[in-house]
């Protein structure tokens, strides 16, 4: 069985149904804390845009005061419990560092990933020898956590990166990937070498598509993405999309429809843009034999079977103008 959604999404959803009822109530946030008795009032707020773990009696709490009964209570019920269960849903998981976790909870459940890497690949097609390259550069400008050493680190994105290639419905996975992001400036060649070939094995799956970006391809009208960014969406139609957005040293999570409506577009036309996956794997599979031999752990083979597993799929309904197959064209 694939992973269930992870408390991140659990809470989100949560957080939406919550607001949701709130608003066909009719009451204001300072109505419901004034009603409930509560003494904060940014509890409501950190419940309803899913920032904290919710406390079963606080949402027992609302669903009374808003006359939430059967299956719709039951239901919230069981999305407060699975959004609490941090540690029961990181069991699915040998090792996970902070700081992959944030990404880690919102591949989890997932029946659809796209990503654009501009300059540095997604983490989730990253070989150990890259990602070590990645980590030991970074630490010139980004201080590392003390607790986490790159080993450590490298462990935990190989843990995720199980999600591709899982048996059980793993998600749809697609990318865009800058020829720069590919180039002699990823790392030494036996790194790069390694990681071309690993691209090459992924891009066999059937559940997998790699689109390479040449340098003179122009971009609709020659629009320019600032920044790498991915696109989540959930097998249950319940659970919000997202969509990531890198920074040099924070990421931002952004989940409102005009967002997730404006990173589809800018992926439609990059994809449009690109090289079609079977020309973009010969262009990659020439890349890596111009590279010459493997050396150490760059000869990286992924984690799991590359057995074709069964393909995971969103369930229906379908929500309104954000789920379109193909995705993302919105």
């Amino acid at each position: 069985m694939p992973p269930a959604p992870s408390p991140m999404v659990r809470r989100r959803r949560l957080g939406a149904e919550l607001r949701r009822l709130r608003e066909a109530a009719g009451l204001t946030g300072d109505q419901v804390i004034a009603r409930v008795g509560w003494a904060s009032a940014s509890k409501l707020s950190r419940l309803e845009n899913g920032r904290s773990r919710p406390d079963l009696s606080d949402v027992l709490d609302l669903l009374d005061l808003y006359e939430v009964t059967g299956a719709t209570r039951e239901e919230l019920i069981g999305v407060t419990r699975d959004a609490g269960n941090t540690r029961g849903w990181l069991r699915s998981y040998p090792v996970m560092t902070q700081r992959q976790r944030s990404y880690a909870e919102l591949e989890a459940g997932c029946a659809e990933i796209f990503e654009y890497g501009p300059v540095i690949l997604p983490g989730l097609l990253q070989t150990p020898g890259y990602t070590r390259v990645r980590l030991l550069s970074s630490r010139e400008v980004i201080a590392p956590d003390d607790a986490e050493d790159p080993e450590t680190e490298i462990a935990a994105r190989v843990a995720r990166q199980s999600t591709l290639t899982r048996v059980a419905e793993p998600p749809r996975y697609e990318a865009v990937l800058e020829e720069a992001a590919l180039g002699p400036r990823g790392g030494p060649a036996p790194v790069m070498a390694g990681q071309l070939r690993h691209l090459a094995r992924l891009a066999g799956l059937p559940n997998v598509m790699l689109w390479v970006l040449p340098p003179s391809a122009k971009v609709a009208d020659w629009y320019l993405p600032e920044t790498a960014f991915s696109i989540y969406r959930f097998a249950d139609p319940d659970d919000p999309d997202a969509v990531a957005v890198e920074a040099l040293a924070a990421d931002l999570i952004l989940t409102e429809d005009d967002m997730l409506a404006r990173y589809g577009r800018v992926f439609d036309w990059l994809r449009q843009a690109a090289r079609p996956p079977a020309e973009s794997l010969t262009w990659i599979t020439e890349a890596a034999a111009a590279l010459g031999p493997l050396a150490g752990d760059d000869a990286y083979a992924p984690p799991a079977s590359l057995t074709p597993p069964v393909q995971r799929r969103r369930r229906t309904p379908q929500r309104p103008s954000q789920r379109t197959n193909p995705p993302p064209d919105r």
